[in-house]
């Protein structure tokens, strides 16, 4: 008897249907669905997923920017891929998600191929308590998007009762995963890479009109890194630097179990004051 295994969530939700040309079609499902229109991340992975799916893709992801132009629902969508350039070992696209006639998203994706270097870092892993000892967050009453993944938060948790005072800095680190659990590639770095709450809900301690304007996601792991990371949980450590006039950043980090930094992220998002 032939055993049939159902796509993952994260899959269904970034499946999309090639119309040639450069062309795709899709549709975001309600359960990645936020505050308006779907969650972020998965919109980025889906924009990821149409260049990967692409017959010219030359290389792996090293760097993706997307910009959230307009507003997307859950209607029918088409997805325009197209490699600008091609050099013997990098290839830069552009990517563009239409709604209704108009763009909503507009982005950049760096593939390249990794050659052997000398290798190093800055920064170090945070030393926090193994995944299994933090106890996972209760995500009921929480956006459709976050029953999607499981998140265990070390520190800087947002309370969306109220419960907490405002902090004196944004800073988070919890871990991550998708679920149910699914082995780690591009697609889900890519998701993860925005699963952060928005740094204003952790320094004001309240929900606020936010949304991303602009988020850039670096890509510090190769294929077989992601696939040494299977499916267990990633450390994300994210804060904020300024909050200005209607806009802040937001800068994050995504590491292994073993110390290894896999991305980074940075955003700037929009914010209504009223109510701070």
């Amino acid at each position: 008897m032939t055993q049939y295994c159902a796509l993952h969530p994260l899959d269904q939700a970034t499946s999309l249907e090639s119309l040639g040309d450069d062309r795709y079609r899709g549709r975001f499902p309600p359960s990645y669905f936020n505050m308006v229109g779907p969650f972020g991340g998965v919109i980025a992975s889906t924009l990821l997923n149409a260049v990967l799916s692409h017959p010219k893709r030359h290389g792996d992801p090293v760097s993706m920017t997307i910009n959230f132009a307009g507003p997307v629902d859950d209607t029918d969508y088409e997805i325009l891929a197209r490699p600008a350039r091609t050099n013997r070992s990098t290839q830069h696209w552009t990517v563009e998600l239409i709604q209704h006639g108009q763009p909503a998203i507009t982005g950049t994706v760096f593939l390249a191929i990794r050659r052997d270097s000398w290798e190093g870092s800055d920064i170090q892993m945070p030393e926090v308590p193994e995944a299994a000892k933090v106890d996972v967050l209760d995500t009921t009453g929480y956006r459709p998007w976050m029953n999607n993944y499981e998140f265990r938060v070390v520190d800087g948790h947002f309370h969306p009762d109220g419960s907490a005072p405002a902090q004196r800095d944004s800073h988070s680190t919890l871990w991550m995963r998708d679920e149910p659990p699914r082995p780690l590639d591009f697609l889900s770095l890519m998701a993860l890479s925005d699963c952060f709450f928005p740094r204003i809900f952790i320094r004001q301690q309240q929900r606020a009109l936010v949304g991303t304007v602009s988020m850039t996601t670096y890509f510090h792991g190769d294929a077989e890194s992601l696939r040494q990371q299977g499916s267990r949980p990633l450390l994300g450590v994210a804060r904020a630097q300024r909050y200005f006039r209607g806009y802040f950043d937001q800068v994050g980090e995504l590491w292994g179990e073993h110390g290894e930094l896999l991305a980074s992220t940075h955003q700037i998002v929009y914010f209504k004051s009223e109510g701070f």
